[in-house]
């Protein structure tokens, strides 16, 4: 046997183990893939329910947002009546009162004038002062 019929064998031998090195990771790959495969599959089968279930969700919040801010609207608006409303009162009522009571008062003070006994003098008859 010469050198090159032994580096021929020598090569064909790396050769043949270069192959089935090879041979076994792509089969350990196309496993891989497969199991990849099958963890998306089941992914995918548990999370579309839960998208859906999802986007009810969020369409029956939108409609609920959608109603509260129409019960928000309809607060404000009674607010402003309301407001209005306390300040037309008061621009009605409050003059008339303050008059009335101002009237009350003054005729109140007056009867008590003209209630209090008159001094005769600083001393009364006892000689003490008042």
């Amino acid at each position: 046997m010469s050198a090159t019929d032994l580096a021929a064998i020598v090569v064909t031998v790396v050769c043949l183990l270069v192959v089935g090195v090879l041979g076994v990771a792509i089969q350990a790959l196309v496993r891989t893939l497969r199991e990849l495969r099958l963890t998306v599959d089941e992914l995918r089968a548990s999370t579309l329910p839960m998208v859906d279930d999802l986007q009810r969700t969020v369409n029956r919040a939108g409609d609920e947002l959608e109603r509260v801010d129409g019960v928000l609207d309809r607060a404000e608006r009674i607010t402003a009546t309301v407001d209005v409303a306390s300040r037309l009162g008061y621009r009605a009522f409050a003059p008339p009162v303050i008059k009335t009571l101002s009237v009350v008062r003054g005729t109140s003070r007056a009867a008590k004038v003209i209630a209090r006994p008159r001094r005769r003098s600083a001393i009364d008859v006892k000689g003490h002062r008042r």
